[in-house]
């Protein structure tokens, strides 16, 4: 019975979680919320915008673009499913455990041999699409990255995936020969330490990647705006935690993140966001990212997520024993106690996926926003004009990045982690918190 009222209590975290996440709205929020709404329903999708426009030529290759992209979307959705199902009735799966149990009898080196052979093949299955998406970034001009780069970099996400799923496949063995009953608690409890792990370790990662420098190095006086932002909003962001990501070798887009935990967690600012927005821009850049740290999304999303895998593993136990039982024959998995069977359950967390993009993209949304909030009020005071700040920001993002300035609202809804830009710039224009019988969200007057 406690189990059951466990498994209620994380799932109502799971379905709630953009409520949990996002912090009530305040009367001047609600004001640039209906300004914005009001502004992409009266205009056509795909179209211009008041507050973010498009010259004739740069409208008409991001309707293309956004055309393309969004078919290697949908394209993409159904083929994550399908290579994995593919595997399994192909009888591929099979073959996988069977090289693996003759290599070695090691169950680690038996778990390394058949994930090798699964993130070989679903490398090479995924690989057209991703050169596609590789080919229309550099025709674009949104990618400068040589094809040999690229390559090698797959290859570098090809191996840190084969150590991800050999620890995960052996962790799933370990749980289903030592709790046959209950072996999605142990591994749902055992995923605990490794996912904080990761989520620590995500900036180290980062490193095999691209490069860094602290800020104070790239941009010395940029580093110091940047210091006042951090002041103002009483944050624990050093200067010594503030790096630029010299994304300028690979792409010509422009971007900012929070990355890390504890110890380990930054603001990272790319040196195309610095070189191509202007200086109050990328302060308002900053101060978005800046909300994303003092709110505690990454922590906060961590453990929505966790929460979310206890009962993904609960529902998913059940699903992968009625599949073995209904399919395990055709499969070639005769037993649970498989390595087939972390395939299976991969198949089925790619089904949960197909469910679970729509509400986390939502939670996405709800603090992105939040975060446009923040870093517009913690701005005040230090640049000119807060609302002309972050609305060209959204805009210099876009024009770079050929994003359409009124894209439909089933896909920002369905798709979308960010709100639209063409919403997030009509947003910055009319929010002010600051006007006569108004009140920030996150700041005092």
């Amino acid at each position: 019975m406690r189990m059951r009222w466990l498994l209620v209590m994380m799932l109502a975290v799971a379905l709630f979680s953009p409520r949990a996440m996002h912090a009530a709205e305040t009367p001047a929020e609600h004001v640039a919320n209906v300004y914005a709404a009001q502004e992409l329903a009266s205009h056509p999708a795909l179209g211009n915008l008041p507050d973010y426009s498009l010259p004739a030529d740069k409208l008409a290759r991001a309707q293309h673009l956004h055309a393309i992209s969004m078919r290697i979307v949908a394209v993409d959705t159904v083929w994550s499913v399908v290579q994995i199902a593919l595997l399994l009735w192909l009888g591929i799966i099979g073959w996988m455990r069977d090289r693996a149990e003759h290599a070695a009898e090691n169950r680690w080196a038996q778990a390394a041999v058949f994930c090798f052979w699964l993130g070989l093949a679903l490398f090479v299955l995924d690989l057209p699409l991703r050169l596609y998406g590789h080919h229309l970034g550099l025709q674009y001009g949104l990618s400068v990255q040589g094809w040999g780069s690229w390559f090698v970099d797959k290859l570098k996400s090809l191996a840190l995936s084969w150590a991800l799923y050999t620890l995960l496949a052996r962790g799933t063995m370990w749980a289903l020969t030592r709790f046959p009953r209950r072996w999605w608690l142990a591994f749902a409890i055992c995923a605990v330490p490794v996912t904080l792990f990761l989520v620590f370790a995500d900036p180290y990662i980062n490193f095999a990647f691209n490069q860094y420098e602290p800020m104070t190095l790239h941009h010395a006086a940029l580093a110091q705006q940047l210091e006042q932002v951090a002041q103002r909003g009483h944050m624990d962001i050093p200067l010594d935690r503030m790096f630029v990501m010299k994304a300028s070798a690979k792409v010509t887009t422009m971007n900012a993140d929070v990355e890390g935990f504890g110890a380990s967690k930054r603001v990272v600012v790319w040196d195309t966001t610095i070189d191509r927005m202007k200086p109050e821009e990328v302060v308002t850049v900053f101060g978005h990212e800046s909300g994303h740290y003092v709110l505690n999304h990454v922590r906060n999303g961590v453990a929505m997520g966790l929460a979310g895998l206890f009962v993904g593993m609960w529902l998913a136990a059940f699903i992968v024993r009625w599949m073995l039982a209904r399919f395990g024959a055709a499969w070639r998995i005769p037993r649970l106690q498989d390595w087939g069977t972390f395939a299976v359950l991969f198949f089925v967390f790619s089904l949960f996926g197909l469910f679970i993009e729509p509400l986390a993209n939502t939670m996405s949304r709800h603090v992105e926003h939040d975060a446009d909030v923040y870093g517009q009020e913690a701005v005040h005071g230090l640049v000119a004009d807060p609302q002309a700040a972050m609305q060209g920001a959204m805009v210099r993002l876009g024009e770079n990045s050929f994003a359409v300035p009124n894209e439909p609202l089933w896909e920002e809804t369905l798709l979308g982690n960010h709100p639209a830009l063409g919403r997030r710039a009509a947003f910055a224009h009319a929010y002010d918190p600051w006007a006569a019988g108004m009140r920030p969200k996150y700041f005092p007057r």
